[in-house]
Parts: C-alpha cells; structure tokens; sequence
C-alpha cells in the first residue's frame, strides 16, 4: 500500500466520522446519518476525479472505501455517548480531513502532469467540497463560504507540498509535515478566531 493510498483510506474514514457526527446533531435517522457520512468523505474526490477525466470516479473502483465509510459511520454511532462535545469532536475530524484530502488532491493533480496553481485547487476542492456537501444537506450555509479559516489553509498547504517537493525532503516527511501543518494552523486559527474580512453590499 502506497503512501498516498493510506492517507487516502485515512482521510475517508475521518470525513466519514466528521459527517455522521454532522447528522446526529441535525437529528437525522441512521440512514440520513450514514448518506450524510458518505457525501462529506467521497464528495470532494468525486468532484476532483470527475474534473480531471479519471472515471469511474476512485471510491467506485475500490470497495474498501464503502466499508470505511460505514465504519465511520458506526464508529460516530457507536461512542456518540463518549462524545460530549459533538461539534468539538466533529471539528478534529475535519480538520485531518482537510490535512489530508488537501495533499491527495495535489499529488493527484501532479501525477496527471497539471499546472502546479491547478494541483493547488484540486487539492483544495478535494478537501473542502465534502464538506460544502455536507453544510448544503443539513440546510446549513457552507462553512467556508462564512466563517473560519478553512480553504485557504488548504491551499497553503497545497503550495507548502509543491515547495517541499522541489527539496530534497522524502515524500513520506513531505505528506506528515505539510498535512500536519494543515491541522495544526486550523485548530490554532479557530482557538485564535482568526477570520477573513467579509465582503458585504449595504442595503438601501
């Protein structure tokens, strides 16, 4: 199993407990709980494969990533009782995910030979478009449309991956420190309530 493959199942299962989490707290039944789960861990790879012409989209040609989902699934459903700060628990999750899933979708965009500031927003699109899918079932409006930091860490974190690629860093520490980075800086930006300046057309 390739790096980028573990860090692939990884991120599917984490954007799997992040969205069932997301469904329990809006009340829906196990089977909107487990659709919910499904759509934020595949969402965002669907949309990048499906730009890139690589059909059938990854998760259809690999079993392995149904059974992650619902074990993520069953892994929110099962320790929700543990879990008593859902909304802190479901913001860890999502933030490996978007570690994650944000050096998935550059190395993907590099292995298909694309423009570097295009690896950058496949990337990006990788790791926040589930979550955008998520936000819009749950009648919310998407997280990184109003409020935190989020998608632009991805893409610094995707521009960080291509840099250190260019040293003579291995790959592996390349994929830790730059997914690590990701995680790192989001959780500190929501404990800091870094946030970016709103663009707003008064009303006359």
């Amino acid at each position: 199993m390739t790096i980028i493959l573990l860090l692939d199942y990884i991120g599917t299962c984490v954007f799997a407990i992040s969205g069932a989490l997301a469904g329990m707290r809006h009340r829906f039944d196990p089977f909107g709980v487990l659709i919910l789960a499904a759509v934020t861990a595949v969402g965002g790879g669907s949309l990048r494969d499906v730009l890139i012409g690589r059909t059938p989209v990854g998760w259809m040609q690999d079993i392995n990533y149904a059974y992650l989902i619902i074990t993520g699934t069953l892994i929110a459903i099962l320790f929700r009782k543990y879990l008593s700060y859902v909304r802190r628990t479901m913001f860890l999750f999502d933030s490996i995910g978007l570690g994650l899933f944000t050096i998935i979708g550059v190395e993907i965009g590099v292995a298909a030979g694309l423009h570097p500031v295009i690896c950058v927003l496949l990337g990006t699109l990788s790791a926040s478009f589930g979550g955008v899918i998520r936000d819009i079932l749950s009648n919310e409006v998407p997280l990184i449309f109003h409020k935190e930091v989020y998608a632009s860490l991805s893409i610094l974190g995707g521009i960080t991956y291509l840099l250190l690629q260019e040293t003579a860093l291995p790959s592996n520490w390349a994929y830790i420190l730059t997914s690590g980075m990701v995680v790192v800086l989001r959780i500190f930006a929501v404990r800091k309530n870094w946030v970016i300046p709103k663009l707003y057309q008064e009303e006359h």
